[in-house]
């Protein structure tokens, strides 16, 4: 893991196309303004992880489903 220290109004530069930039820092609080090309996905990881479970649920729901239909056509 990289670690970098970055003062209000610095940024930090990913692969030149992205740009995470501190806008203020209050009561223990960071805001980070993020611009990147829309194709790239931004999430905080809270978000992204319940996205990854959703995603299994569904893939293991599908599974089932196909098993199911396999049974029925027997």
């Amino acid at each position: 893991m990289l670690i970098l220290s970055r003062k209000k109004d610095e940024s930090i530069m990913i692969d030149e196309k992205i740009e995470i930039k501190v806008i203020s820092i209050e009561e223990g609080k960071v805001k980070l303004g993020i611009s990147a090309p829309k194709h790239i996905e931004i999430h905080r990881k809270e978000i992204y992880l319940e996205i990854q479970e959703e995603n299994k649920k569904a893939i293991i729901g599908n599974i089932n489903l196909d098993g199911l239909r396999s049974l029925l056509k027997k």
